[in-house]
């Protein structure tokens, strides 16, 4: 069975689309089965490509890169098992979007998966420098173990909702 999770964050141009390339690649390394994407709270991207710092980044850390924005729309909780917010902000605004409570406990912080992260926010990069880029990478990478092996201990016992 396919496990679908999608990341979000603000315009869907920095942060998340980042998370969606890093994490579906290692998923196919871990060899789990799951369909990985992005989205924003906000509309005003949509269609736009990436953030060019947000794929330089990925590219020269050997991960694919290619994207466009989209919204992440309150309909769409029935396609997820996971709705992975990149800042409590996120967060917030998925949990206001859920129309029940199953569809509030499919969101979660991505660093919640990081068991050394200093905070639960993925700061946004957008109006800084590359060097926030790397750490946005950082940051992402350190949070894809745990979130794998949540994935699993799910699957093995009770799946996550959804």
């Amino acid at each position: 069975m396919v496990y679908r999770v999608t990341f979000v964050c603000t315009g869907n141009i920095c942060r998340s689309p980042m998370a969606e390339h890093i994490v579906r690649r290692r998923f196919a390394d871990a060899g789990l089965d799951a369909e990985v994407d992005s989205s924003g709270t906000g509309g005003w991207h949509e269609g736009d490509p990436a953030d060019s710092r947000t794929v330089a980044v990925l590219r020269r850390a050997g991960y694919t890169s290619a994207h466009r924005a989209r919204q992440f729309l309150p309909a769409w909780f029935d396609r997820y098992d996971l709705v992975v917010a990149l800042d409590r902000g996120h967060h917030r605004a998925l949990r206001a979007m859920a129309a029940t409570e199953r569809d509030r406990a499919k969101v979660r912080l991505l660093r919640e998966f990081d068991p050394d992260a200093d905070s639960l926010d993925v700061p946004d990069p957008y109006y800084g420098g590359n060097a926030g880029f790397d750490l946005v990478r950082a940051q992402i990478e350190a949070a894809v173990p745990g979130l794998i092996a949540e994935i699993r201990a799910h699957r093995a016992s009770d799946p996550l909702p959804g």
